[in-house]
């Protein structure tokens, strides 16, 4: 019998506090877990029985027979906006706030955008979900516009995918009140703040949310949750996810992948590994950690990326830390990896504190770095790693 485990953790704030016992079986949709705090419900994405509850997971031995086809579905709301909370849904790009709360503001004169950026490398899964359901996308955009009482809708796109601009923009021309914009292929373009920027002309200033200035901006993929909660009741089980890398059968989505399923089968369901091959990335090339084969698919997780194997390096590194890539922890990692010592360490100057974190001034903009690049270099570091930067 299979094992696997669902996290508890899967959305901003703390682990959600398990409501099922060991030996009880469980059908797929059937509620598990419930909010600790800021959070937001889980369900099971298989039928099994529950072998264990802690304060991280849920464990369990999967049927043999699984029909993804089928779910129990959640409750009848009095609105849409329970059901999507009710559903558990949570920002699917990675940020993983629950989504319910996001649409709960009331922005009257405002505008809700629909981030379709996918704006790290070699993910595909948002650009073939709005290739594929352009209908369902525009619907959603409804939903959540009715939700936030905004009346105006944007769906922002890379400008690069010129077939699907024009298919989308055929798509909304019965909806005087939604429009496509077409985003620079730049790195961060599905930032939220760069987005606001880009189609608003207004610049948030850092840890001001877009509600501020009358926005509110939902992943595409997020947006198909919410239409799923709405329209077929159901929760949210199942992820998109792009494999790419190392892998035989390269940048391949998959959709609907049921949450808790290992790495390891969707790489072994593209062919397996092209040898050599290194670590295995969850989430985006620039800002997704570091996993293994039985690391499982959760509600945040849009990708399974295999690198190649760490170059070894004997040199003393610098870090130059920026918000909109690697973290300063998961560089550290990388360096280590590779063998190399880190001798010091240096935030970008657009780099400002707000509330006790660092947030970029101007995401998309990035300055010239030969200050911070010679301070580095006084510190003793001999080459300069950064997550990001355009210099």
């Amino acid at each position: 019998m299979t094992e696997i485990l669902i996290p508890l953790k899967q959305h901003v704030g703390a682990p959600c506090r398990g409501i099922v016992e060991s030996g009880q079986h469980i059908s797929r949709g059937e509620l598990i877990a419930v909010p600790n705090g800021l959070g937001a419900n889980v369900h099971a994405s298989f039928s099994g029985t529950i072998v264990e509850v802690d304060d991280q997971n849920v464990v369990m031995t999967i049927d043999q027979e699984q029909d993804f086809s089928t779910y129990v579905k959640i409750p009848e709301t009095e609105s849409d906006i329970q059901a999507v909370e009710v559903a558990g849904v949570v920002g699917a790009g990675g940020a993983g706030f629950p989504t319910f709360l996001k649409l709960a503001c009331e922005i009257t004169e405002g505008t809700f955008i629909a981030n379709g950026a996918e704006c790290e490398a070699l993910l595909a899964h948002n650009v073939k979900q709005m290739k594929e359901h352009l209908a369902q996308l525009v619907r959603g955009v409804k939903y959540c516009m009715t939700m936030t009482q905004a009346p105006k809708g944007v769906i922002a796109i890379k400008g690069k995918h010129r077939q699907l601009v024009l298919q989308m923009e055929k798509a909304v021309a019965n909806e005087p009140n939604i429009s496509v914009y077409q985003l620079p292929d730049i790195y961060p373009a599905g930032d939220e703040r760069m987005i606001v920027r880009e189609v608003l002309d207004i610049v948030l200033e850092p840890g001001q949310l877009p509600s501020e200035v009358g926005a509110v901006v939902d992943n595409v993929e997020t947006i198909k949750r919410i239409v799923e909660a709405i329209e077929d009741r159901k929760p949210f089980i199942d992820k998109d996810v792009t494999v790419s890398g190392r892998v035989k059968q390269k940048e391949t989505v998959f959709v609907d992948v049921p949450i808790g399923t290992f790495a390891k089968t969707l790489i072994n369901n593209v062919g397996g590994y092209v040898e050599p091959h290194g670590e295995i990335v969850l989430g985006g090339p620039m800002t997704g950690r570091s996993g293994t084969e039985m690391s499982p698919i959760t509600k945040t997780c849009g990708g399974v990326l295999v690198a190649m194997p760490f170059p070894q390096e004997s040199r003393k590194i610098g870090l130059l830390i920026c918000e909109c890539g690697g973290s300063a922890e998961r560089m550290t990692e990388i360096a280590n990896n590779m063998g190399a010592e880190v001798v010091a360490a240096e935030r970008c100057k657009r780099m400002v504190e707000v509330n006790g974190r660092y947030r970029c001034a101007l995401p998309g903009i990035c300055p010239g770095q030969a200050q911070t690049v010679m301070a580095l270099k006084k510190q003793g570091a001999e080459v300069v790693m950064t997550g990001s930067c355009s210099d």
